[in-house]
């Protein structure tokens, strides 16, 4: 985990070091240089994404004795456990997350929106990734 968050940072330093404007994200086409700084940072942050939602929070919720459920019913789960501090900002992140995927060559505004919302996001990644190691480190104990 401490080293899909490293990438992560490193990715967003590499498109955000200096302010990722409009203009840049509109211009992907003709700067292949910033276009993969572009894709470094999606693909890290909707990979812990999926590591954390998808992967983790249903092993540990499992090694606690709950029951397999699906993508929302975990993250209230999360949410009651203390992990996760809202279940629909999780969600809105992911909606996000789809929106930097799909959107990716077909609008350069969404694009662009979804890029700094994620960037401002980071850290909700974070805090979740701690609460969660921080949980299974106490099950292991």
């Amino acid at each position: 985990m401490d080293k899909e968050i490293k990438h992560l940072d490193y990715a967003a330093s590499q498109v955000f070091g200096s302010p990722l404007t409009y203009e840049a994200v509109e211009k992907l086409d003709t700067t292949p240089e910033l276009a993969m700084r572009v894709e470094a940072f999606t693909s890290r942050f909707c990979r812990l994404q999926d590591t954390l939602g998808d992967k983790l929070l249903p092993t540990l919720l499992k090694a606690l004795g709950e029951p397999d459920r699906a993508l929302l019913i975990n993250l209230e789960k999360a949410e009651k456990y203390g992990w996760l501090e809202s279940s629909e900002q999780w969600i809105a992140i992911r909606q996000i997350r789809n929106q930097m995927i799909h959107e990716y060559i077909e609008n350069s505004q969404t694009l662009f929106d979804a890029l700094i919302t994620a960037y401002n996001n980071i850290d909700t990644l974070k805090q979740f990734a701690d609460s969660l190691e921080k949980q299974a480190v106490k099950l292991l104990a």
